[in-house]
C-alpha cells in the first residue's frame, strides 16, 4: 500500500493570491501545446506555418475552457445546474469533462478552418497530436488535488487519499490516465504523425485510442458521486459509466474516419 505525498494544492501563495497547482497544469499544458505546434508547424506537409501557431492556440483554449465546464455541467451535474445557472461561471469550484473540451475544440478549429480556408480534417490532424501532453499534465493536476481517484482496491500498489473520508486503498487511477491518455497516446500519435497522411487519419487514430484507454481506466476509476447508484459494475444491465459512454461515440467516429481515409487510399491505388 501507499501513501499519497498529500501535496499542497497551492503551489504559491502571495498574500491573497493563490496559485494552484491545477491553475499551472494548464498553463503547462498550453506552452507544451504551443512549442510542439511550432515545431509541426516547420514540416513541409504542415497546414500552419508558424506565425498562424499562436492563433490556433488562442482559439484551442477558449474552446477548451468553455466546451470543458460547459460539458461538465450538461453531462455530469445537468440538475445542480439547471437550479443554479451561474454555477457555470464559478469555476474555481471545479469542474471540467475532457469530452466537452474535445466538442470545443473541435467547434474552435472549425471556426478557425473556416476564417483562414483551412480543410477541417487537416487541421485537427495538425492539432490532435498537441493533446496528449495536455491531457498528461491535467492529469497530474487531478493527482496532486486528490481528484477523481479510484476505486478501493487490494493491488500491492492501492493508494490511501488524504482526503478519502473512506481512507481505503485505491487505485491511483490518475496516474494510469496519465500514463495512457498522456505519454503512451503522445508517442503513438507523435509516431504516426511524423509522414504525410490523408486528412482525418490522425484524428481517427486519435479518438479510437483515447476512447479505448478511458474505457479501460473507467473500469477502475470511482464513479462521480450523482451517478454511484447507476453505474455499479454489478448491476448487469447498469455497468457502464457516464464517462464509457460518452467514449462509444468517439471510438465509432474514429473508425469511421479511418476507414474512410482507408477507402481513398485503396482508391488511389487502384488508380495509379
Amino acid at each position: 500500500m501507499l501513501n499519497h505525498p498529500a501535496i499542497d494544492p497551492i503551489a504559491i501563495s502571495l498574500g491573497p493570491l493563490q496559485i494552484h497547482w491545477y491553475g499551472i497544469s494548464y498553463l503547462l499544458a498550453f506552452a507544451t501545446a504551443w512549442y510542439l505546434a511550432r515545431r509541426n508547424a516547420r514540416r513541409p506537409w504542415s497546414p500552419l506555418g508558424e506565425n498562424q501557431v499562436e492563433d490556433l492556440i488562442v482559439y484551442g483554449a477558449w474552446g477548451v475552457i468553455a466546451g470543458g465546464r460547459l460539458g461538465y455541467m450538461f453531462f455530469y451535474n445537468t440538475d445542480k445546474w439547471l437550479a443554479d445557472p451561474a454555477m457555470l461561471l464559478r469555476i474555481w469550484e471545479g469542474g471540467m469533462s475532457f469530452h466537452g473540451g474535445l466538442i470545443g475544440v473541435a467547434i474552435a478549429i472549425f471556426i478557425y478552418a473556416r476564417k483562414h480556408r483551412v480543410s477541417f480534417l487537416t487541421l485537427t490532424d495538425f492539432a490532435v497530436p498537441l493533446v496528449p501532453t495536455g491531457l498528461f499534465f491535467g492529469r497530474m493536476g487531478n493527482f496532486i488535488g486528490q481528484e477523481l481517484y479510484g476505486r478501493p482496491t487490494d493491488v500491492p500498489w492501492g493508494m490511501l487519499f488524504p482526503s478519502d473520508p473512506t481512507q481505503l486503498p485505491r487505485h491511483p487511477s490518475q496516474l494510469y490516465e496519465a500514463l495512457l491518455e498522456g505519454l503512451v497516446l503522445f508517442l503513438i500519435i507523435s509516431w504516426f504523425a511524423r509522414k504525410p497522411r490523408l486528412a482525418g487519419e490522425i484524428t481517427g487514430l486519435f479518438l479510437v485510442l483515447y476512447g479505448c484507454f478511458r474505457f479501460m481506466v473507467e473500469f477502475v476509476r470511482e464513479p462521480d458521486a450523482q451517478f454511484a447508484g447507476q453505474t455499479a459494475m454489478i448491476e448487469s444491465l447498469n455497468w457502464m459509466t457516464r464517462g464509457q459512454a460518452l467514449c462509444i461515440p468517439m471510438v465509432l467516429l474514429g473508425l469511421w474516419f479511418m476507414r474512410k481515409t482507408m477507402q481513398r487510399l485503396m482508391a488511389k491505388s487502384a488508380t495509379n
